[in-house]
């Protein structure tokens, strides 16, 4: 039996379109619960009110059934406060990455044979007794081979 292959565009779409709704529904419960705190704000004020008053005593008694309901709505903050410390949670903390040491080098002239293994090194300053060695081994038919001279770098030596 062949199996009928998926609309993957629609797919996404469905997802896109029930996540766009999940955060609508969240967005109007924060809004709703800051409704819920400017209402138990102005609740406040006017119980002040009416304590200072002999008359609006009873009206107190009444108040206090008001901070029953302000329970429940309460609870609602502790479970936002939850969300939050969950998305907090989640964060990974950064990565630090170390700094390779920079090695100072220095320059200094070598002689090389011809397979390229050094026969003679030189500081840089001296340049012309490099190649006057260079000149000595060439000419000296013992020695054998061509030789060149190249720079070479190396690490400083700690002293």
């Amino acid at each position: 039996m062949a199996r009928r292959t998926l609309n993957r565009k629609a797919l996404r779409e469905q997802g896109e379109a029930a996540e766009r709704i999940k955060e609508e529904e969240e967005l109007e419960e924060e809004e709703d619960e800051d409704e819920d705190d400017d209402e138990e704000s102005d609740d406040d004020a006017p119980a002040d009110d009416a304590e200072a008053s002999d008359d609006e005593a009873d009206d107190d008694d009444d108040s206090g059934d008001d901070d029953d309901e302000d329970g429940p709505k309460k609870k609602k903050k502790k479970k936002a406060v939850k969300k939050k410390v969950v998305a907090k949670v989640k964060k990974a903390p950064a990565k630090r990455t170390r700094a390779a040491k920079v090695v100072r080098m220095k320059i200094v002239w070598a002689v090389y044979s011809n397979s390229h293994s050094v026969v003679e090194e030189f500081p840089y300053p001296k340049k012309a007794e490099a190649e006057a060695y260079l000149a000595k081994i060439t000419n000296d038919k013992k020695s054998g081979g061509p030789f060149f001279l190249q720079p070479l770098k190396k690490p400083f030596d700690k002293e």
